[in-house]
């Protein structure tokens, strides 16, 4: 099968194209022919080597985690999924190639109303949103702060907050205001004067906050709270060093979950926005826009 390899860390020059034994599917996994995967800011991280501490990565190395496809095969002792269905969630094997393995409890049913692209914008996002959204402990009432929330992520993690019943200011460029206004976020930009314009915004203070930015947000997030407490980074690595919590996983991975905001995604409940679409043969080049930091909405490669 094709798929994208790297044989050492590096640059986006390290990831190639290459012709690669078809994996089988062992007891309790299936095979999914991919039809759609998502590129996301770790990937990046885990091909410069810079997560090695975090994901150790034997090398070469297929990258990714998240599909969305067709089961093509199963291992002995599946039941619940048959050979045709249509799913979405993460894979056990590397997701930038033709086909990758599986656990049925980490896939979800695809609604026939949904796309393969915007399919595979729900599984790390909405994870990894709801994992902040707990560890913040974010209540109804309360006013959430959120640097960088046009992005896969914070598309997710702006609909989740204020479906909890949070009053969220979310921070983006001067062209993502008018989108993030539609997600229900109140929206400003980044930059200089952020901690005047969000106390001018919410005069009682922010609950929480929430980075998916790291591009030096952290310090006027401790000024608007006051310390590092309930203030939560996904990007930035300098959080040990201000004392604020990083969080990283692990991965719920739950289908279960992911099957309810699929439908809702389908039913148009639940925006899910694809920002770049690109061919499975130019990896490299989408992880030059992740690496420079994609704008607005997800990173998806699709396989023909």
């Amino acid at each position: 099968m094709k798929a994208i390899v790297f044989d050492r860390f590096g640059g986006t020059e390290v990831l190639r194209e290459a012709e690669v034994p078809t994996p089988e599917p062992g007891p309790g996994q299936v095979r999914v022919r991919v039809h759609a995967l998502g590129v996301n800011p770790v990937d990046g991280k885990i091909r410069s080597g810079a997560m090695e501490a975090v994901f150790p990565t034997t090398l070469p190395a297929i990258p990714g985690g998240e599909i969305a496809g067709v089961v093509d095969a199963l291992g002995e002792g599946v039941e619940d999924l048959r050979v045709g269905d249509e799913v979405l969630g993460w894979s056990d094997t590397g997701s930038y190639a033709e086909y990758a393995l599986a656990t049925p409890d980490h896939l979800a049913p695809k609604p026939a109303g949904l796309d393969w692209e915007h399919a595979v914008t729900l599984p790390v996002a909405s994870d990894g949103a709801e994992r902040v959204l707990d560890v913040l402990g974010v209540e109804k009432g309360e006013t959430v702060l959120m640097h960088g929330a046009a992005g896969a992520m914070g598309t997710l993690a702006v609909q989740l907050a204020t479906a909890r019943g949070a009053r969220v200011i979310g921070t983006a460029g001067p062209a993502n205001q008018e989108y993030l206004t539609g997600l229900g976020a109140i929206a400003t930009t980044y930059g200089e004067g952020l901690v005047e314009r969000v106390r001018a915004l919410a005069p009682e203070g922010v609950d929480a906050v929430f980075d998916l930015a790291g591009k030096g947000a952290l310090e006027d997030s401790l000024t608007l709270r006051g310390g590092p407490d309930r203030v939560v980074t996904t990007a930035d690595f300098r959080a040990e060093q201000f004392g604020v919590h990083f969080e990283s996983g692990p991965q719920r991975r739950s289908g279960t979950r992911l099957a309810e905001l699929a439908r809702q995604a389908a039913a148009g409940t639940l925006v899910t926005t694809v920002g770049t679409s690109l061919p499975l043969s130019r990896a490299a080049e989408a992880h030059r826009i992740s690496d420079a930091g994609h704008g607005r909405g997800k990173l998806v490669l699709t396989v023909a």
